[in-house]
């Protein structure tokens, strides 16, 4: 149904009006990706993304249903109308923005540059020249590495990388911001830096299917409250100790 029929008598509910009136919004999420969306140790489902749900349900008046849906049918499940929105992480690019619609950002990414904590010869991403820099193969944060004359030690992923460097089988990596923070909270004592950040800020933020611009206006003014009270910031600092919207 692309057409609105704005001219003949509107009998059809608008998403947003739907969702008021069911009492739930339907949020797809994986589930599986700490510390977005996961299970804690009682098997809850929780995370920085659930929270921003819940919290953004709650302003719409309304409860949170989680649909857990793995990352590859995530898109398939929206366009089906599994749900009404995704909370996990969606970054913005012109893709996607071509077939969906986002909500205003609600947390940014970008690459840092780790390091051991005892580290002085790395300050910069020209620093990796000759270094051995932990990366996965086909990212674009091996590319990175490489284009500053670093040399990739291979790795599945982040936690493989950040093991090779308090190791010292690696010199660095360039990684994600986030997760970054994620693990200084998580073990403090892990004797790593960071020591510089790349120009490349990846915003994230709900994800819908067009034609529902009610429904986003109503989400972006409850993040935008959000923010404003207070209470944003109380949930980015719970999980990651610091602002995660900048």
């Amino acid at each position: 149904k692309q057409e609105s029929n704005a001219g003949s008598q509107t009998t059809t509910k608008n998403l947003l009006e739907t969702i008021k009136s069911n009492g739930k919004i339907r949020i797809g999420t994986e589930g599986t990706y700490a510390p977005f969306t996961f299970h804690d140790k009682s098997g809850n489902l929780t995370g920085f993304d659930v929270d921003i749900a819940n919290e953004i349900a709650s302003r719409l008046g309304v409860k949170a249903e989680f649909v857990e849906t793995k990352w590859d049918g995530m898109f398939a499940g929206l366009d089906a109308k599994r749900f009404d929105a995704v909370a996990n992480q969606v970054s913005i690019n012109p893709e996607r923005q071509e077939k969906y619609d986002f909500s205003t950002p609600y947390i940014t990414s970008r690459a840092v540059l780790i390091v051991r904590d005892d580290n002085q010869d790395i300050k910069t991403f020209e620093d990796l020249k000759g270094k051995k820099s932990a990366q996965s193969l086909t990212s674009d944060l091996g590319k990175i590495a490489t284009d500053n004359g670093g040399e990739i030690v291979q790795v599945d992923g982040f936690n493989q990388a950040i093991d090779l460097l308090v190791s010292k089988r690696a010199d660095a990596t360039i990684n994600d911001s986030l997760s970054f923070l994620d693990l200084k909270k998580q073990k403090p004592e892990t004797p790593i830096k960071s020591v510089a950040d790349y120009n490349n800020a990846q915003q994230s933020a709900i994800l819908f299917n067009k034609g529902n611009d009610e429904l986003v206006e109503a989400v972006n003014k409850a993040i935008e409250d959000m923010k404003a009270d207070g209470t944003y910031l109380k949930i980015s600092e719970k999980w990651f100790g610091t602002d995660v919207s900048k």
